[in-house]
């Protein structure tokens, strides 16, 4: 299977500050990612090829976008970027930072069964994905 290769020094200088400076919505939901608190680890704010995936799960070629409203702006954007990662077999779950900021619940219930539909395994049933400080 094909993968993106390539990224530039700069896109990873560009995601290291971007890990450094999270929007408020892609701070709470790393909060409640991290680690392996959906009994999967993200990566977030991840160089693949030419773009910056907000979150990561790189076993399921999962992509979590959290979208501000620069996104109302740019959905030609957005959708070449989404074609471009299906491209390589990548499955690209976009949410509003409303969505994450006002129902986080909802929000990772619905990556759990991303996860699942994706990887053929459930994630831990335990977890109660909520993470520290969420």
């Amino acid at each position: 299977m094909a993968r993106f290769r390539g990224n530039s020094i700069e896109l990873q200088t560009a995601a290291r500050a971007m890990r450094r400076q999270p929007t408020a919505a892609e701070d709470r939901l790393w909060q409640a990612l991290r680690g392996d608190a959906l009994g999967v680890r993200f990566r977030r704010q991840h160089p693949v090829g030419r773009f910056i995936l907000d979150f990561w799960y790189p076993a399921a070629r999962l992509v979590i976008e959290v979208d501000g409203d620069v996104h109302d702006l740019q959905p030609e954007r957005d959708a070449a970027r989404t074609e471009a990662l299906a491209a390589f077999d990548y499955h690209e779950v976009r949410f509003r930072n409303s969505e994450v900021l006002d129902d986080l619940p909802s929000v990772l219930q619905r990556i759990r069964a991303e996860v699942s539909a994706r990887t053929k395994v459930p994630p831990s049933p335990g977890s109660s994905g909520e993470g520290a400080g969420g």
